[in-house]
């Protein structure tokens, strides 16, 4: 099996579709992976606008890095789930595109996207349009096979510095290869965005997990994150230090600052609030 289509790509079927209003689709996620993290349920969200918008200018352009003004996570998911999704795009041209979405498990709200934004760039730089054209036909038609997906694997952070309750330092190394970089984009391998955050929100964690404020008999968890920002592609074998700051004292939720660097140059920020979560 082709790594494009597969190691990257997390909607099996498109199931309504109105040309620049909304789409529906669903996404089986694989009972054999060990973890779907959340991040990922928002890119499967996305992945489905990317769709819409593709289809809706005529497979001349595509969205790359449209990220978020405000993601709610709601709730995590299991393998063996499937992910119900839904977008409806505010705006869509050639120049870009504006919406917001959500997937749900069972009819019941996992992840929210609120006001979506994103550059709309020539389709040819990243993949084959005649490609891309057939397979949103296989989506809206049979859909795809589904259990493509085997997992991400992901690099590992190595933490240099750390302040209790105030700030942690890591260096992230990019893979130089790795098959996702097939599916996203096989033109011009980038380094998935929603990798680069869900790697921010272990940092998070990490952080708010050393503070005391946090009561016996609860765990903590990524509620909700605002202010995602963009500056650069992420190439292959770069090496990111990543940062996170307590932006402001813990009370229902800790707030903290994120953002990563290359050679000194930010390249990426966000805000993420980490919750308390009842042990069940």
């Amino acid at each position: 099996m082709s790594d494009h289509f597969a190691t990257f790509s997390f909607v099996d079927r498109i199931t309504e579709y109105e040309p620049g209003q909304l789409a529906h689709g669903l996404f089986a996620i694989p009972a054999t992976i060990t973890a779907f993290p959340s991040c990922l349920v928002a890119e499967a969200v996305g992945q489905l606008a990317a769709w819409a918008a593709m289809a809706h200018v005529g497979f001349r352009a595509r969205p790359v890095a449209a990220l978020a003004f405000e993601t709610r996570f709601v709730n995590d998911v299991m393998p063996g789930s499937e992910l119900e999704l839904a977008v409806a795009l505010a705006s869509c041209d050639d120049a870009a595109v504006a919406y917001s979405g959500h997937a749900r498990v069972g009819g019941a709200t996992v992840v929210e996207l609120h006001d979506c934004l994103g550059p709309m760039l020539d389709i040819e730089q990243f993949d084959s349009k005649a490609a891309l054209r057939d397979r949103f036909a296989l989506l809206c038609g049979a859909g795809a096979e589904p259990g493509r997906f085997h997992g991400v694997t992901t690099p590992e952070l190595v933490v240099t510095s750390e302040l209790a309750g105030q700030s942690v330092r890591a260096i992230l190394l990019v893979p130089t290869d790795a098959p996702f970089f097939a599916d996203h984009f096989p033109r011009r391998p980038v380094y998935p965005a929603t990798l680069l955050l869900e790697r921010q929100i272990e940092l998070a964690l990490r952080l708010a997990g050393g503070a005391t404020d946090w009561h016996a008999g609860e765990s903590i968890a990524p509620m909700r994150m605002t202010n995602v920002k963009m500056r650069a592609f992420i190439a292959p074998g770069q090496r990111l230090e990543l940062l996170a700051d307590m932006a402001a004292p813990i009370g229902e939720t800790a707030k903290i600052a994120l953002s990563a660097r290359i050679d000194g140059r930010q390249v990426a920020t966000a805000q993420v609030e980490i919750g308390r979560r009842q042990n069940q």
